[in-house]
């Protein structure tokens, strides 16, 4: 099984490995691929491998130069980059898509058990639907979509083991409509705070919780700021790869493919890496200091059903996308 230690070993060699790699002459195409995960997240370590493939697939004509961290601003910034051409590849979550509705779909509350499941769907025609949604925008979307992962609460004060214990409470969530409502319609006190003042606005007590996949309470150490895990796995997110359609177009069909097909494989291969993680990094959370408890998810459906959530994100997304997503979920009333 791959530790966190051994994949973390693995990134640093990654990185060496692409200082070898370097074209004799300036690459014809520089292109700067930024996102908001730390640098030692799958995401971005596989991003970097897939960065060296293509470095040396194309013979040195196309660098990929990955900007981890928000180091190129927040998500807001780096997407007004991307319509400009500033930024020529971003990772981004489909949340946040404000142009593009339906790509919030993927966070549904509780439309999906697994991660199997989500890949079914978005490997398949939900997928489809959301892609074709923001191909139809200034970006080109590549067709595999990276894990976040499934997302768990976390607090300082008390433990969330049924809906009841969210009323009223102040929890951060990431910026992103649906994310916002789902937890008013949970009851609680939501304010959409970015990545970056997330362990200070915890810290300082502005909010007094938060929801996040394990991997990335682990990776920006918010166990140092909270006490308690509760295991909600309440909603699932992803992070679609966009690339500006102007230099997309730049890139004959021969390169486009070899970008495509290394990015889309790096995607495939964090996926395996996010789930392998995810099921060890609870222990190593748990010896940091966090209490791991489980959540009556019922009362969270019941909660969502009785405040018209699901009639009211049914009509956001529309008839069509709606009915695919059932497709894979089921019906949710």
């Amino acid at each position: 099984m791959t530790t966190r230690a051994a994949f973390a070993a693995g990134a640093a060699a990654t990185f060496a490995g692409i200082g070898i790699i370097t074209p004799a002459r300036a690459a014809q195409f520089d292109f700067k691929m930024g996102h908001d995960l730390p640098a030692d997240h799958p995401l971005n370590v596989r991003s970097v491998e897939a960065a060296a493939r293509i470095l040396k697939a194309t013979n040195g004509r196309v660098q990929v130069r990955l900007f981890p961290n928000s180091q190129l601003g927040g998500d807001p910034a780096m997407l007004t980059q991307l319509r400009s051409g500033a930024l020529e590849i971003l990772a981004f979550p489909g949340a946040f898509l404000t142009t593009v509705p339906v790509g919030a779909i993927e966070n549904v509350a509780f439309a999906f058990p697994n991660s199997a499941a989500v890949f079914k769907a978005m490997d398949g025609k939900l997928g489809g639907v959301i892609r074709d949604a923001i191909k139809s925008t200034t970006s080109w979307v590549l067709d595999k979509i990276w894990q976040n992962g499934f997302r768990d609460l976390t607090t300082s004060t008390k433990p969330i083991r049924n809906v009841d214990d969210l009323a009223g409470f102040k929890i951060r969530v990431s910026p992103g409509k649906i994310r916002v409502d789902t937890f008013q319609s949970l009851g609680a006190s939501p304010t959409a705070i970015a990545a970056s003042e997330l362990y200070t606005a915890l810290q300082t007590k502005v909010v007094d919780g938060q929801e996040n996949p394990l991997l990335t309470i682990e990776t920006l150490r918010l166990y140092e700021v909270q006490k308690f895990c509760s295991l909600s796995h309440h909603m699932w997110s992803g992070y679609w790869t966009l690339i500006n359609n102007d230099a997309w177009k730049r890139l004959s069909p021969d390169l486009q493919s070899i970008v495509a097909r290394e990015l889309n494989q790096a995607a495939v291969d964090e996926r395996r890496d996010t789930d392998i993680q995810s099921g060890s990094v609870q222990d190593k959370l748990h010896r940091q200091g966090l209490s791991f408890n489980p959540v009556d998810v019922a009362s969270f459906k019941k909660k969502l059903v009785a405040n018209g959530y699901y009639t009211r994100w049914k009509n956001e997304f529309g008839e069509k996308a709606w009915a695919t997503l059932e497709e894979y979920a089921g019906k949710f009333v």
